[in-house]
């Protein structure tokens, strides 16, 4: 019985690509004997897949329409008609362009939620007969858009300030009787980041009643589908960063910095059907297992270079 192994080279090691660009490789082929197949076919496909959380199923007919798989790309190309693969090595080249031709006509960047994913990928299909079973080899890649310059506005410091007296109009007559006297105040050091590069900024406790167990800063992806009809919109955990641990010296200026995790973030993206969108939630929680937070909406886009580490503080 012959061997038949087969997988998906591509000539970019990293496998990261850009609209536009020619997605260049081979599908390398290496079999114990001669072996015959019915065609040998290689598939190019990107998606965007949306699924609804649990809590939104069956809310409105219309809303289902907006959730179906997008299709960004969608090619087709034949390696071999019928035929016979000789004993040994044989490899089978291919040159496919990487262009959407229809709505959205964009390639969106790579990503891996939890509601909204984003894959780019090429499958392989050796075809057999009646008798035997077709083989497949997928081989995934990423889309990144080309890096843009900044715009001035995104090098604004944003200054925010925790207190009893930010947090009153959220909290209910019982909390605010219990809510021990703090002021903790700090900066981030951008209203727009790179994906490529770390939040920064800092915190500083200036006073506090009550001691001090943990300050932590979320990153959270906020995924919206949906349409004009209805949508579904859910905040969930990317991950979270311990930035003290311990009550904290009053006056005592502490660091930000908080690396973008590769794959399950990319930059804002605003579309009629989804949207991807990020923000920061700065937890601190007290002695007393009492917690207060402050959330952030900001802005991820992929920027040319290094950003200049001088900022100017808005307003000033």
């Amino acid at each position: 019985m012959s061997s038949l192994l087969f997988d998906i080279k591509l000539k970019r090691e990293n496998k990261v690509y850009h609209e536009n660009d020619m997605l260049l490789g081979c599908v390398q082929f290496q079999c114990s004997q001669e072996t015959k197949h019915e065609g040998i076919i290689l598939y190019l496909e990107g998606i965007v897949n949306l699924q609804l959380s649990a809590k939104t199923v069956g809310l409105f007919d219309a809303f289902y329409n907006s959730v179906k798989p997008i299709n960004l790309l969608q090619n087709s190309l034949e390696l071999s008609a019928p035929g016979k693969l000789s004993a040994g090595r044989s490899e089978f080249h291919f040159e496919l362009p990487l262009v959407c031709k229809k709505e959205p006509r964009i390639l969106y960047e790579t990503y891996h939620g939890v509601f909204i994913n984003v894959n780019y990928q090429l499958t392989c299909t050796v075809k057999r007969n009646f008798l035997g079973k077709s083989m497949t080899r997928i081989q995934q890649f990423c889309v990144q858009y080309k890096p843009l310059a900044l715009g001035e506005d995104s090098r604004r410091v944003v200054p925010f300030s925790l207190s009893p007296d930010s947090l009153q109009k959220n909290a209910s007559a019982k909390e605010r009787l219990s809510m021990p006297r703090f002021l903790i105040t700090g900066r981030l050091d951008r209203s727009e980041f790179c994906v490529t590069t770390a939040i920064t900024g800092s915190i500083m406790v200036q006073h506090t009643e009550a001691a001090i167990k943990s300050i932590e800063m979320q990153l959270v992806r906020v995924e919206t589908c949906g349409c004009d009809e209805g949508y579904s919109k859910d905040a969930t955990e990317i991950q979270t960063i311990q930035i003290a641990d311990g009550n904290v010296l009053p006056k005592l200026e502490l660091p930000i910095y908080m690396v973008l995790p590769r794959l399950f973030t990319c930059p804002t993206l605003l579309t009629k059907n989804f949207k991807i969108e990020f923000e920061l939630n700065l937890i601190v929680v007290f002695k007393e297992d009492y917690t207060v937070s402050e959330n952030f909406k900001i802005v991820l886009k992929r920027s040319a270079g290094p950003l200049p580490s001088k900022v100017t503080t808005a307003g000033r």
